[in-house]
């Protein structure tokens, strides 16, 4: 049976091309000219509201810079240029995965970030569309979610940051928090329901809520669940074919290549790889280590061939997660890239 998850990933405006890679469409852009940083509101002058109209009848139609220089509202116009940039890139590239592989290999300051999470929580949805374990699919929300950590009892648990904040703001933002404080109430907690293999099912009917959490530990199934998402990032957006294993330390006297997957872990595998001490408290912010093979050495520079690659995940120091899923293309050392 399959299910249905992420529906806000926006995958259902898009096609699939014959090479499992998602066609962009007219509706698709046309989901971003409803962003409300977009949408006309009732303040919006004449001439913002007339190329609004405009685009949303023909989202491909030329923009030339009077017109948005013609917006009354700076943000607005602002808004506009950012939006036109992303635009440009799709309409160049024609598809999902080709629009985030240009904006990894030719970065564009005028695309924002949200837009390129947007396009990695689109591509993994694609992949992973036809996976049946909730699992794997949390574990996959760290390629485009910011996480929260904490440790309990020996756990390592990974929550959306987004929610947990929300969550811990609640209170608050109703008043009940006050009046509680007022009264001498103790508040009550931020509790997620951590996802195992006994109650994996809930996954399906909360999957947007982005409200289960994950044990990340060496030995539980998220971590390895995240070792199968990143093979099958590989193989999507790459073509090629990895093994990843979840490990505990690395024990390689002959180390020649690492990848971190986020600023921390980089900069504490460069550290190791140096021989180097890592600053104080670095090691304890490593939350995962994989081991990483690619399985045809034809495709590997002469002094990877037939070595492992490291893999890192860390914390930062507020104790956030913030995996760069790019990071694993840009830094395979791939011959072709050398």
């Amino acid at each position: 049976m399959t299910h249905e998850f992420w529906k806000s990933a926006g995958m259902h405006l898009l096609e699939s091309g014959p090479e499992g890679w998602l066609t962009v469409t007219p509706d698709f852009i046309r989901a971003y000219l409803m962003r409300p940083e977009i949408h006309p509101i009732e303040d919006s002058c004449a001439q913002e509201v007339a190329l609004h109209d405009r685009l949303m009848e023909s989202p491909a139609a030329v923009v030339d810079d009077k017109e948005i220089g013609a917006i009354a509202d700076a943000d607005a116009a602002e808004n506009y240029r950012m939006f036109l940039a992303f635009r440009a890139r799709l309409l160049e590239s024609r598809t999902i995965e080709g629009t985030y592989l240009g904006l990894v290999r030719r970065p564009d300051r005028r695309v924002p970030s949200v837009f390129v999470d947007q396009l990695v929580h689109i591509i993994a949805r694609n992949i992973l569309k036809d996976v049946g374990d909730p699992l794997r699919l949390r574990a996959a929300e760290l390629l485009f979610r910011e996480q929260t950590v904490s440790t309990d009892g020996g756990r390592i648990l990974l929550a959306d940051d987004e929610i947990v904040d929300l969550q811990k703001h609640a209170l608050q933002e109703t008043g009940l928090g006050q009046l509680l404080a007022e009264t001498g109430t103790p508040q009550r907690t931020v509790t997620l329901d951590v996802l195992g293999e006994d109650n994996a099912e809930i996954y399906w009917s909360r999957s947007d809520r982005f409200d289960t959490v994950i044990d990340l530990r060496f030995g539980q199934p998220a971590i390895d669940a995240l070792a199968r998402v990143i093979e099958a990032w590989l193989e999507h957006l790459m073509r090629v074919e990895v093994r990843v294993e979840p490990r505990q330390r690395i024990e390689d006297t002959d180390w020649r290549w690492h990848i971190g997957l986020d600023q921390q872990s980089n900069a504490i595998l460069n550290a190791l790889y140096r021989d180097e001490p890592p600053p104080p408290g670095a090691m304890e912010q490593l939350v995962a280590l994989f081991r990483m093979r690619i399985l045809d050495d034809r495709l590997v520079i002469d002094r990877v061939k037939g070595r492992p690659i490291y893999l890192g995940l860390a914390m930062s120091d507020d104790n956030k997660v913030r995996m760069k899923p790019h990071n694993l293309l840009v830094n395979l050392p791939l011959a072709a890239q050398s």
